[in-house]
């Protein structure tokens, strides 16, 4: 009689979902480093929520189908992406450097949200748990919406995001 222990092997390929929130900040024009005015350098104006579900095909590259709310309080839009994603893992150590990008639209579904396009470049890290199955993502993420009329008006911005996977 033998006894035979089977590690678990780390899961490199399947279905994931991932939820996330995003922040972008512009400088505060009446911020003054000699004078204590409580004033701050960086004012948050946008907040991103995000919802993902999507495949990984192996160690390295995943595809994501994305469903975000923007709030841009500067200038009080809303936005609806919907969005591919592709994420590439550039170093795969215990924990992952990648770099992402993804295109989609803004669903005009209503007069309240601006209708158009969406395109995002991306960069962070991906940070496993101890069984190397579920993950944190933390990084920055470049957008450019197109919208308005014939899509003339555009807004460009950087966010830092936090995002958890499950696997």
């Amino acid at each position: 009689t033998s006894l035979v222990f089977a590690q678990d092997s780390i899961k490199t390929n399947g279905l994931f979902y991932k939820g996330s929130f995003g922040i972008t900040f512009t400088v505060n024009e009446n911020y003054t480093l000699t004078e204590d005015d409580d004033e701050s350098l960086l004012n948050p104006s946008a907040f991103l929520v995000n919802n993902s579900i999507g495949y990984q095909f192996d160690d390295r590259s995943l595809i994501g189908l994305n469903l975000e709310y923007n709030y841009h309080s500067r200038q009080g839009f809303h936005f609806l992406p919907l969005h591919l994603s592709f994420q590439y893992n550039l170093f795969d150590f215990d924990d992952e450097i990648f770099v992402r990008g993804g295109y989609g639209i803004l669903l005009g579904i209503g007069k309240s949200f601006e209708k158009g396009t969406l395109y995002k470049l991306g960069t962070g890290v991906r940070i496993y748990d101890d069984n190397f199955k579920n993950s944190w993502l933390i990084g920055f993420d470049f957008s450019r919406k197109r919208f308005g009329y014939k899509q003339a008006e555009k807004l460009s911005s950087v966010s830092l995001f936090l995002e958890y996977m499950v696997f």
